[in-house]
């Protein structure tokens, strides 16, 4: 039933995100050097590894990791990175993962496939089992980073 709710909204959704997504690849291309898209290896339902489409929001010589590893994450965002990240709007090229099954829309966020640590901790909680979403459970549920209460 979700698999029919998840690909039911993806296809109406697809017609009316359509001119603002590529309005936004060709302000990431106006914007910085190397394509609109940044292929992120992340990992699925069954520790399965697929690649997952965001817009490019750091320069293309970023280092391969997580961005709470770079010392100074900021240096490496492109001009409209910034606006792109506050508003969400990188996790627009996502409904395609939606639409191939790969992702879901409420789910346990994608872990990156090097983040040895908390792949395990998901294996060993059974969480590897779930389809990775495009929004995690607690904001569907009103929490968001970090907070209880609902509130930002």
């Amino acid at each position: 039933m979700k698999r029919i709710f998840d690909l039911f909204f993806s296809i109406c959704l697809v017609p009316v995100l359509l001119f603002p997504i590529l309005v936004i690849a060709f302000m990431v291309r106006l914007t910085s050097k190397g394509p609109a898209l940044y292929w992120s290896d992340r990992v699925g339902v069954g520790n399965g590894i697929f690649q997952m489409p965001k817009f490019r929001t750091m320069r293309i010589d970023t280092p391969p990791v997580a961005t709470h590893l770079l010392q100074n994450p900021d240096a490496y965002l492109t001009p409209i990175g910034p606006f792109l990240r506050k508003s969400s709007l990188d996790e627009l090229p996502q409904l395609w993962s939606v639409l191939r099954g790969d992702m879901s829309f409420v789910g346990p966020r994608p872990a990156l496939y090097n983040q040895d640590d908390l792949i395990a901790l998901r294996t060993e909680k059974g969480v590897h089992c779930l389809i990775p979403g495009i929004t995690p459970v607690k904001w569907s549920l009103g929490i968001s980073r970090g907070r209880r209460d609902g509130r930002r």
